[in-house]
């Protein structure tokens, strides 16, 4: 069965094309010029991954991704305009995986899709070799159900927080450098992110954690090292 891929672009050129290179490489794609059936289909259907167009009339890309996190976990690509650090941040932010500036090569999106899809069938399904379930000061992480709980309660994480998390937790007590987590998570296309990715990404943990910088009940930051958690 192909994986089902969300597109969300008001300019149909993208789209469409965007639509003709993953149909090609025989995903089954639900496209959209506008946010509202897209909305409908993000409830209807059990999507794997969604590509999403930040600047859309009325209800934009972000506040669709927001809308994603709410009951979903597949990762979300970002379209941007815009080559501002502050639209990539926000996307992080809001829970977005990855994202890709306007103009772009389609096969480098398509790559960027499988990349996606790879790591988070590999964390979210099968898990990773040795512990199935890792358990550190409350944190309980479920790597075959992609399941994470703090304290009893669970907490509703991206494929990349929930990567992030494992490999700070397996290596408990050991600081991990952002380049460290960026070549294991991204693997061989970690040379296309910045540690401000990273940091993104800590932040919003810390977040849904409550976890705070100054005074951290479980992630360290260890300046111009990297991170712990303890």
């Amino acid at each position: 069965m192909s994986d089902k891929i969300l597109i969300v672009d008001d300019e149909t050129e993208i789209a469409d094309l965007v639509e003709l290179y993953l149909k090609n490489e025989n995903y089954t794609v639900y496209k959209f010029y506008s946010a509202a059936e897209a909305l409908q289909c993000i409830d209807a259907e059990e999507l794997d991954l969604a590509i999403l167009d930040v600047m859309l009339p009325g209800i934009s890309g972000l506040q669709i991704c927001q809308k994603i996190r709410q009951n979903h976990s597949y990762p979300v690509i970002m379209l941007t305009a815009k080559n501002e650090e502050i639209d990539k941040i926000t996307g992080l932010t809001l829970g977005a995986d990855d994202y890709i500036t306007k103009p772009f090569l389609p096969l480098e999106l398509v790559a960027r899709v499988k990349a996606q899809l790879r790591r988070y069938k590999r964390y979210n399904q099968s898990g990773q070799a040795g512990e199935d379930i890792i358990t550190v000061s409350g944190l309980v992480l479920n790597n075959k159900t992609h399941e994470c709980t703090l304290n009893e309660k669970p907490l509703a994480l991206t494929p990349t927080e929930f990567a992030i998390l494992r490999i700070l937790c397996s290596q408990r007590g050991n600081v991990v450098s952002a380049e460290e987590l960026l070549h294991q998570i991204w693997g061989d296309e970690y040379y296309n992110k910045s540690n401000n990715t990273i940091t993104v990404h800590i932040r919003h943990l810390r977040e849904k954690m409550n976890d705070s910088f100054e005074n951290p009940k479980y992630i360290k930051t260890v300046w111009g090292v990297g991170y712990k958690i303890f």
